[in-house]
């Protein structure tokens, strides 16, 4: 931040501002980003990334929520004489992917430092979006990154480590102290690289049941897994689920972080079958 700037930080939007050029270079290196690609960078706030990406690739789209940041950063562009930066000013969350004006020649790269408090939803959206994109990487908090990672039988393994583990490989980039931010936040951060080309190498039978049973299996982490799919009251009842469980040798009264992928699509793939007879 510069000496005598007005702007400050807003809690609200969770913003805690990348300020070291080392780390910020060695995002980009890492992200092996190529010089025709076209990448989408969520939350630019005051451009520490997007200048050197705008360097790197054919094009740079930056959605950005904050009306203040998007003129400052419009400013700082223009004074840079940076031309391949297309600056949106929206909320990532209600944004259209459509609106870049798809079909384009390649599928794009996604890039961010993402708010805590909007990980999940983002996640979300761009698993919906996939058809779009190629990779993603991304900024996390320390918690957040080690739940996306995570393996079965620990706490950080939920449901977001499951659905995103099964739409994209998740890959290690770089870990980042606290200390490269402003205002610092109270943890460290990690990056991640999502690779949406590269899922997992078994596909659901039917993707909404495997949606269903996932995020149903961890909705009370601490009950058994049948238990806590009484949750999805209405979708299958618990004779259909434990005939389910008994044929894919699932104890009903394990917990939903001790199943691997394979449990989870051997059981929504068993589910599907039995729910169709």
């Amino acid at each position: 931040m510069k000496p005598g700037d007005r702007f400050r930080p807003k809690k609200s939007l969770g913003q805690h501002f990348l300020i070291d050029p080392t780390v910020i270079q060695k995002i980009i290196l890492r992200a092996g980003l190529q010089a025709s690609e076209q990448v989408l960078e969520i939350g630019p706030g005051r451009g520490a990334l997007t200048l050197p990406l705008a360097r790197s690739v054919d094009h740079v789209f930056a959605v950005e929520k904050d009306a203040y940041l998007v003129n400052s950063l419009r400013d700082r562009l223009a004074r840079s004489g940076v031309r391949n930066v297309t600056l949106i000013h929206h909320d990532i969350l209600v944004w259209s992917f459509r609106e870049i004006g798809f079909p384009r020649p390649a599928r794009l790269r996604i890039i961010g430092n993402l708010p805590y408090n909007i990980s999940a939803p983002v996640l979300e959206k761009l698993i919906k979006n996939r058809k779009f994109l190629n990779k993603a990487v991304l900024m996390f908090q320390l918690e957040v990154a080690e739940r996306l990672t995570a393996s079965p039988g620990g706490k950080p393994y939920g449901a977001l480590t499951v659905l995103v583990q099964y739409y994209a490989r998740s890959r290690v980039l770089l870990e980042v102290s606290k200390d490269a931010f402003h205002p610092k936040p109270k943890v460290d951060s990690m990056v991640l690289e999502l690779d949406f080309e590269r899922p997992y190498p078994k596909a659901a039978r039917d993707e909404d049941t495997f949606r269903k049973i996932v995020k149903g299996a961890f909705a009370y982490r601490r009950k058994t897994l049948i238990n806590s799919l009484r949750s999805l009251a209405g979708a299958w009842d618990k004779s259909l689920l434990l005939k389910a469980m008994e044929t894919c040798g699932i104890d009903p009264n394990r917990r939903a972080e001790t199943l691997s992928m394979d449990e989870f699509l051997r059981f929504s793939d068993t589910v599907s079958l039995t729910n169709c007879r």
